[in-house]
């Protein structure tokens, strides 16, 4: 009976202390508490490793920026999106950010932990995307990344996997064996588990923020968006499989926009 007090009493104080906001609130109003159990540096690690293995394997399918305006094109958006990373997270202007150009047709992109940045060139040539609208699916997943979104999933699925014992280990001092455990999730956890749709709305929410910040029309999102639902009628695209497009989340962007277009306006007149 001790032990499993000793256990819950343990647990609820790592719930507590591993709960917290990951980026400053701002005018897009992004500030829920997470459940962040695992170390940040396990993430990256992992995220850097799959990374890496996915630039290799486009290098052998001769993929991997195979269309230099373009690359030229997503790194010049990325860069001038990395440069407001600070607003919601100062830490974020010191990560080591890769951009990279992957030809496949997917309308799909991602931002890993700690700023690894891929794009398909399907966003632009399919959909003929605009920089406003390229600018709004990277805002996005830079988004995804900021929030820390990969390492809030695993969390939720250790503890759902390993328990309350698992907490009570963290709390004890052998945090090092939790992230070995955690490790070997691997790419099922970070790779494989959907956003949830509060994480996906806050990407939205944050990327459509930071976009107008770096000078980008926010209300490109929405003709992103629309654009994507109408390439695929039958089935949404890989990008949009967790979070189907709604009247609500056209809603929630059009009622964001007005809150940041003073920030795109004032960005375009510097």
């Amino acid at each position: 009976m001790f032990n499993i007090k000793l256990i819950s009493v343990a647990a609820a104080c790592a719930l507590l202390t591993a709960c917290a906001s990951t980026t400053n609130n701002s005018v897009s109003g992004v500030q829920r508490s997470q459940l962040l159990l695992l170390p940040s540096a396990t993430v990256d690690k992992m995220s850097a490793q799959s990374y890496t293995q996915t630039l290799q394997d486009a290098q052998k399918k001769s993929t991997l920026n195979a269309d230099k305006a373009l690359l030229n094109r997503v790194t010049t958006i990325s860069n001038r999106l990395i440069a407001q990373v600070g607003v919601f997270r100062p830490d974020a202007t010191k990560w080591k950010w890769e951009v990279n150009v992957e030809k496949n047709e997917q309308l799909n992109a991602y931002c890993m932990p700690g700023g690894k940045i891929m794009v398909f060139s399907g966003l632009a040539d399919k959909l003929n995307a605009t920089d406003d609208e390229l600018a709004a699916v990277i805002g996005h997943e830079i988004s995804h990344a900021l929030r820390e979104h990969g390492r809030e999933r695993m969390s939720q699925a250790y503890v759902q996997q390993f328990g309350l014992q698992a907490l009570a280990a963290f709390v004890g001092g052998t945090a090092g064996n939790m992230a070995a455990q955690g490790a070997n999730m691997g790419s099922q956890l970070l790779f494989a588990l959907p956003n949830g749709r509060e994480q996906e709305r806050e990407a939205d929410r944050m990327g459509l923020e930071l976009a107008a910040r770096a000078g980008y029309n926010p209300e490109a999102a929405v003709s992103l968006w629309k654009k994507m639902m109408a390439a695929s009628k039958d089935a949404p695209p890989e990008f949009l499989s967790t979070h189907p497009s709604s009247e609500n989340r056209i809603k929630d962007l059009q009622a964001l926009t007005p809150k940041v277009m003073p920030l795109y306006l004032a960005a375009k007149n510097k």
